[in-house]
């Protein structure tokens, strides 16, 4: 390829191999879930893996850093001694290598005044939302440190992975501390008595609009080629969960571990004496979405999908939608065109071997089937979209497709916006966290960096899974149990879209998750075992531990411990058992905690965050009521096109926007006649059901556009949407 090394060196042979090795991945993966009994792990990776402009960044950022590692390897060999990349080749080599690989491509900036109406509607990959440092939030870029990461060796080894001392002692076992303090069973639960189950879901939905981070794409291991699957070695990208003695669940032994992956880095990260761009050679993990609230989970964050996700054929500028199934005459997302068995789920789970079987869905995020509650949004959400695109039309005739589509989806982003900040964070945070924490909005600053932190995806906003009951309920227009279907064992939600079109629509699982309450998580019963014991159990094999998952995947990103995170906000950092034990204000807890990990400095963040009391009114603890503030915080302020800008709606339609409620959305887009006006809030004196002619609606009148007069008007055609975010590189 043209690139210079030193006199003796020339680039290795198994480059090549080991580049089909790290990208046979794909097929083989298709291969294992088209089969018909598909194991937790192989739904699990599927479900992270990379696709379409992710995959090409992840596969760039693995070429580059596997190159350069066996340029080093063969080196070594040939000089006998240690030597780096840059010993052996020049920026221009280094330059010349990032181009081959891709790498060059993911940092190249835009051209911001080649993209149409870039100051009225928002790219769908969030390039050039700010107009002076173009990737600041777009999608598969990095996610941002907020303090530096803690590898092993510096650079990218998992915190942990080597048997070494941190702070005097050794990390405990991921699946051990799981065992010892997040375990609970269904008789032990306690619900919440404020907070319904939809604040739990709604974190979820919000969740997959901000982050989404894929795992490494290979399925074994690149020095070595062990299948991370059928060995419990350590090497990249494998990262098993070794099993402890005497676990309640799982065999032990040397060759008994649960299968886990490396998430994927960076381009130009996470490889010694490579430092391309003025990006930290230190490892780092892509955010394959926007870090705004433009609810992309329903849109998506690429182009090709975006487009896919179109029904073209019509001048409506609607999504697509079903078209063998409906919701008793209401809409359901599309299948998803990959024919892969990891939603036949229907013969297992209903012991009927003559039950058909239907394929995935397909939204805007690769979550969409996780579990059928998080369906059910997905699923009212494009409901919404395509009753203001209609709504829209009937307004303004003369608005063709594309702009049909763009102002639908403009009010669908500001919905986002206006859930999270007057509702949802108020639940979360208190609303004196709100205030102190995030504060009035003031306009958009430039200088904000809006991108989703490392902590904030990989442990702060993972708080929810403590939330989680063991069941989602389904219930009647009385709001009882539905008598023909009943409740749903979350167990045997997971990836069971046909759930919808065969077990009544939505209808229920909506009513269940407002008129039910969250759990209650409490310092003694933290995680149910539908998500530590039973997580992908579609097959008897080892099922997953999301609570393991959690700590590792913050391990695996190079997280700092608690205390770090105590500092960085301001917050008192325990030094002993006593000190633990009043920041948790639980003595039995900082003991426990303290007999694994030793010192407070090694918590993992995630297990200290979900660890501590409540801040008042709030759902969080204050260490993870900072980060999530903060980062809802630099979410908003950097958002050039958030709504409450000026000039990004009028002042009518900001009104209206501003009093917009789930609630109504509920109303419009289900057979559903009454709901509580907060949907967050538990049903009582204060919050009683209301029948649905009562919940306000937005007068779309605020959007009607009257044509110019004398304009010469043309009847509304077909015609292909503009490519709002194409970039040439």
């Amino acid at each position: 390829h043209g690139i210079s090394v030193l006199p003796k060196f020339s680039p290795p042979p198994n480059i090549k191999r080991n580049s089909f090795q790290l990208f046979g991945f794909l097929s083989r993966s298709l291969r294992r879930v088209r089969r018909e009994m598909v194991s937790p792990h192989d739904a699990l990776r599927l479900l992270k893996q990379p696709r379409a402009d992710t995959r090409s960044a992840v596969r760039s950022a693995d070429y580059m850093a596997q190159t350069l590692r066996l340029f080093v390897e063969q080196s070594h060999h040939i000089h006998k001694r240690s030597l780096n990349a840059t010993d052996l080749l020049s920026q221009e080599d280094l330059m010349k290598l990032s181009d081959i690989t891709g790498c060059a491509a993911r940092i190249r900036e835009p051209q911001c005044n080649s993209i149409p109406n870039i100051n009225k509607y928002r790219t769908i990959t969030g390039v050039c939302n700010n107009l002076k440092v173009t990737r600041k939030g777009a999608s598969n870029t990095p996610l941002v440190r907020w303090q530096p990461a803690e590898y092993d060796d510096g650079i990218s080894e998992p915190r942990g992975n080597r048997s070494e001392r941190l702070n005097n002692f050794l990390l405990p076992l991921v699946r051990q501390v799981s065992n010892n303090i997040l375990s609970t069973t269904d008789a032990e639960v306690v619900s919440d008595t404020e907070i319904t189950h939809m604040v739990t879901i709604y974190g979820q939905w919000n969740d997959h609009d901000l982050s989404f981070t894929p795992f490494s794409p290979s399925i074994r291991s690149f020095s070595n080629g062990v299948n991370c699957d059928e060995s419990c070695q350590r090497g990249e990208p494998c990262i098993p969960i070794p099993i402890p003695p005497g676990d309640p669940r799982l065999p032990t032994g040397p060759d008994s571990c649960i299968p886990a992956f490396r998430s994927a880095g960076a381009c130009g990260t996470g490889f010694s004496a490579y430092n391309f761009g003025g990006t930290p050679n230190v490892r780092q993990q892509i955010n394959a979405l926007t870090a705004y609230l433009d609810i992309s989970q329903v849109y998506g964050s690429e182009e090709k999908l975006a487009l896919d996700l179109r029904n073209l054929t019509d001048d409506g500028g609607l999504l697509k939608v079903n078209e063998e199934f409906t919701d008793n005459g209401r809409e359901v997302l599309p299948f998803h065109p990959l024919q892969v068995n990891m939603c036949a789920t229907r013969r297992r789970v209903t012991n009927d071997t003559n039950a058909r079987e239907i394929p995935c869905f397909i939204a805007g995020d690769v979550r969409v089937d996780e579990n059928v509650a998080l369906t059910s949004l997905h699923t009212l959400f494009l409901r919404e979209h395509n009753r203001l695109a209609r709504e829209l039309r009937r307004l303004n005739p003369q608005w063709d497709s594309e702009t049909l589509y763009q102002e639908a989806r403009k009010i669908m982003g500001a919905y986002a916006q206006v859930f999270a900040f007057k509702d949802y964070l108020q639940h979360i945070l208190g609303q004196q966290g709100v205030r102190d924490i995030i504060g009035p909005y003031t306009g958009y600053n430039h200088s904000v960096d809006p991108s989703i932190s490392n902590v904030f995806a990989t442990a702060a906003y993972r708080f929810a899974h403590l939330a989680i009951q063991p069941t989602f309920s389904r219930l009647g227009a009385n709001y009882r149990e539905d008598p023909q279907f009943g409740n749903v064992p979350v167990f045997e939600a997971f990836f069971t879209p046909w759930r919808i079109p065969f077990e009544n629509g939505i209808d229920s699982l909506v009513r269940g998750l407002v008129g039910r309450p969250a759990k209650l998580n409490v310092q003694n019963h933290m995680m149910v075992d539908a998500l530590r014991e039973r997580l992908f159990q579609f097959v008897q094999h080892i099922a997953l531990d999301l609570g393991s998952l959690n700590m590792q995947r913050g391990r695996d990103h190079g997280l700092p411990g608690y205390n770090t995170w105590r500092k960085f906000c301001g917050l008192s950092q325990p030094r002993n058992q006593a000190e633990l034990a009043r920041v948790l204000n639980n003595q039995d807890l900082a003991r426990s905690l303290l007999q694994h990990y030793g010192t407070p400095d090694n918590i993992d963040v995630w297990l200290g965050g979900v660890a501590e009391p409540f801040v008042t009114g709030g759902r969080v603890g204050p260490l993870f009521a900072c980060l999530i503030g903060r980062q809802f915080k630099n979410i908003r302020d950097g958002d050039r096109l958030w709504y409450e800008n000026r000039n990004v709606f009028s002042p009518r339609q900001r009104a209206l926007l501003s009093r917009a409620s789930l609630a109504r959305i509920i109303c419009d887009n289900t057979g559903i006649t009454s709901v509580p006006r907060d949907v967050f809030s538990v049903i009582s004196r204060r919050n009683r059901l209301v029948r649905c002619s009562n919940i306000p609606r937005i007068n779309l009148a605020a959007w009607r556009q009257r044509p110019c007069r004398g304009a010469q008007q043309d009847p509304p055609r077909p015609q292909r949407p503009v490519q709002t975010t194409r970039v040439q590189h």
